[in-house]
Formats: structure tokens, C-alpha cells, sequence
């Protein structure tokens, strides 16, 4: 069963209002949401989010890895989505791996 992206949107949204402590974001964290323009997110903030994403997932999202892999460009208009979507496939690989059903708890 694949993972569930909307509950993985409201993880990571939940994760980026700790982050941002509501300061800067206006509206609703969706999955079309950017970082940079819409979340007002700077470096900082990325390191925070990166270990709590290592915390809730641990070695089975590689953010690091996702992030090494997008050029200046991509990273500055990376969307909320695009995470969601990389750690979905990453935790559907992990179950697909480990021979499991669904997603970790």
C-alpha cells in the first residue's frame, strides 16, 4: 500500500509551523507551497527541518541526499509537494525492501 501523501503533507506542515513558529506563513502549508517565496524559509530553517524529518523518519528519508540532488535553481523553488513526494517514494521503497505492508508508524 502506497504511503499516504496527505498524511505526510500534514507532518511536514506541522514540522514547518513548529519551525517558522507561524511567522511568515499566512495561509495554508499545501503541497504547492515553496519554501523560499511562500514559507520564507532560510538555511537555518532547513537544517531545523532536516533533523526533525531525521527524527520522525530516520534513516529512511534521506533529506541530505534529496537536496544534493537538485541544482541552485531547483532548491530555490522546491515545493512543499516535492518533499512530500521524496519521502513517500522513500518510505514505499523502505516497505517495498523489507517485504512490509503500509507505512511506518
Amino acid at each position: 500500500m502506497p504511503a499516504d501523501q496527505t498524511a505526510i503533507l500534514a507532518e511536514v506542515a506541522e514540522m514547518l509551523y513548529a519551525i517558522r513558529d507561524h511567522s511568515g506563513v499566512e495561509e495554508e502549508i499545501t503541497m504547492a507551497s515553496t519554501f523560499q517565496d511562500d514559507l520564507g524559509m532560510e538555511s537555518i530553517d532547513v537544517v531545523s527541518l532536516a533533523g526533525r524529518l531525521q527524527a520522525r523518519f530516520g534513516d529512511t528519508v534521506n533529506f541530505a541526499q534529496f537536496i544534493a540532488g537538485l541544482d541552485l535553481d531547483e532548491a530555490r523553488h522546491l515545493r512543499v509537494g516535492q518533499l512530500v513526494e521524496h519521502i513517500a517514494a522513500s518510505m514505499d521503497d523502505a516497505d517495498a525492501g523489507s517485504g512490509r505492508v503500509g507505512t511506518p508508524a
